[in-house]
């Protein structure tokens, strides 16, 4: 680093706001949920696939517990803060089906996230999401997901997640533990 900076001093503003304090993630994993009989089951997903050097990642997932439970989507998130920093927001739209017991929604997925970077390597961080299946429907579903994730290696991480879904028919929820790969 100090040869970088003999040589020229870099622009510590840019590369904040172009250089991402968070990685993309594959992630492969076992779910619980609590709330439909104690079951388990298997989890699959991508976190934050950058589309080219835009603000904007692509996230998508898969979850269930092979009989009356399953949920899957994808969204799109445009991170409104420089991708650097150690806090950033997005909202994120997209596109999630889900299928819990009795009842089943599908549809639009809106709603916002918040991350906070704990290394600027994706080694550590926390994130909060909130979002609505079918919106402003009779089958909206509320979901809320509170993340952890800890890199065990320079590119292997241990993740956990808690999720909470609403409905007008019943509250759910699930419990996932994840290894994940950041290429």
């Amino acid at each position: 680093m100090l040869q970088r900076w003999l040589q020229k001093i870099p622009d510590l503003n840019q590369e904040m706001a172009q250089d991402p304090s968070f990685r993309p993630r594959f992630r492969l994993g076992y779910n619980y949920f609590p709330s439909s009989d104690n079951s388990s089951g298997l989890g699959v997903g991508v976190e934050d696939l950058f589309l080219g050097q835009s603000p904007v990642t692509l996230s998508g997932d898969y979850s269930t517990n092979f009989s009356q439970r399953q949920a899957g989507g994808i969204n799109a998130q445009y991170y409104l803060l420089p991708l650097g920093g150690y806090f950033n927001i997005t909202p994120l739209l997209g596109y999630r089906a889900l299928q819990t017991g009795d009842y089943a929604s599908q549809g639009l997925n809106l709603g916002g996230k918040v991350n906070l970077a704990l290394s600027r390597t994706g080694a550590a961080d926390l994130s909060f999401s909130q979002s609505f299946v079918a919106p402003g429907s009779s089958d909206e579903v509320g979901i809320s997901t509170l993340s952890v994730g800890y890199a065990v290696t320079e590119h292997w991480r241990i993740a956990t997640d808690l999720q909470q879904q609403n409905s007008r028919a019943q509250k759910d929820n699930r419990l996932g533990i994840y290894l994940e790969w950041m290429p």
